[in-house]
């Protein structure tokens, strides 16, 4: 089923290549379609990014993901424009971020958008609460609104107690939520977040992790998540962008990624994920026809184990680990498939 979510951020051809001669660079990429390597040989220019289409829907976690140096960062700060790209558009909600000017651009960052990085330049000399408050007294917010609005947000990001502190007395994790919170506070419809729990031990990574999640779900913010983990990528998106050498290779959800690769880069970053939490029944699962024509000798269908089609495999493997019964997948109160034990250790091994 598509998807009828409304497109908040859509990035249409975009190409960003950097040195003295990106136009002339461009031109001959438009003309000839010469390769990466050639722009550098001939133009002493570097493509960043690469024809670059991409659709992002309201309250998607959408992540990009790629190593060092694959355009994932420099992909992302197109989207409030901070950087300007050599050709291509990007629209916010229908509107066309390059064609704003500077007053229109500014209106756009301070009400729409959030940012989030690794390191969170907070202000040493201000408080948690000036510090989460920051962004609203540049747009001029009274004192008292703007102290209502940090509060909020400090509750939000379970920071009670802490208003008053300083940077310097607070953890790591602690910083991080500050950060966020400042991004949450003018409560922007999109948040680009670059690489912002990398830095921290695994622990509070994951607790962030899942912090975040339970808050982009519960306020519907669309976010675009950078990070160079496939593990990160798989569990905080709703779907990803695989991003290699400024262009995206695939995209799909994290079930696409892991047992449909569009190529050896893709199958080489997948090769050694858990298929556990991200393969789910309907994609393992046989048809109920077809399974009763090649089986007919098996146990009838009524007496076997039930589960739905949304159960991961991890799941699955709890209902039949003391069974010798294939398990029926059931939708509304109908069998539309079947998992057998075979099928479920092929999908485990990566063999879907």
């Amino acid at each position: 089923m598509s998807d009828q979510r409304r497109v908040v951020v859509e990035a249409n051809n975009v190409w960003k290549i950097f040195g003295d001669r990106a136009d002339e660079a461009m031109a001959e990429v438009q003309k000839s379609n010469i390769s990466k390597a050639e722009v550098l040989e001939r133009f002493e220019c570097v493509v960043g990014v690469k024809d670059v289409s991409m659709s992002v829907r309201e309250g998607e976690v959408f992540c990009i993901m790629g190593l060092s140096g694959s355009g994932k960062s420099t992909l992302v700060r197109h989207v409030n424009r901070l950087i300007e790209p050599t050709s291509g558009t990007i629209e916010i909600n229908g509107t066309d971020v390059g064609g704003l000017n500077p007053e229109e651009l500014r209106a756009m960052r301070a009400d729409q958008i959030g940012m989030v990085f690794q390191n969170m330049a907070l202000l040493p000399h201000r408080t948690v609460r000036d510090n989460i408050a920051f962004s609203l007294e540049l747009r001029n917010v009274d004192a008292f609104r703007r102290a209502q609005a940090a509060d909020a947000v400090i509750e939000r990001v379970t920071l009670q107690g802490y208003g008053d502190r300083y940077p310097s007395e607070l953890s790591g994790g602690m910083q991080q939520r500050v950060g966020l919170a400042r991004a949450l506070a003018a409560d922007p419809e999109i948040l680009l977040m670059d690489e912002p729990f990398s830095a921290l031990d695994p622990l509070i990574r994951r607790g962030l992790q899942d912090e975040f999640l339970a808050l982009s779900k519960e306020m519907n913010k669309t976010t675009l998540f950078i990070t160079h983990d496939l593990d990160e990528a798989i569990r905080m998106g709703s779907r990803i962008a695989i991003m290699k050498d400024g262009e995206i290779v695939q995209t799909g959800t994290p079930e696409d990624i892991v047992t449909n690769p569009a190529d050896e880069y893709v199958a080489d970053f997948v090769q050694g994920i858990s298929k556990l939490k991200l393969v789910f029944a309907h994609t393992v699962m046989v048809p109920v026809a077809k399974y009763e024509k090649e089986n007919k000798k098996l146990p009838a269908l009524k007496n076997c184990p039930q589960a739905g089609p949304e159960d991961d495999l991890d799941t699955l493997l709890t209902k039949v680990v003391d069974q010798d019964k294939p398990l029926v997948i059931v939708d509304d109160g109908k069998p539309v498939g079947v998992v057998t034990k075979d099928a479920l250790l092929h999908a485990i091994r990566g063999e879907t």
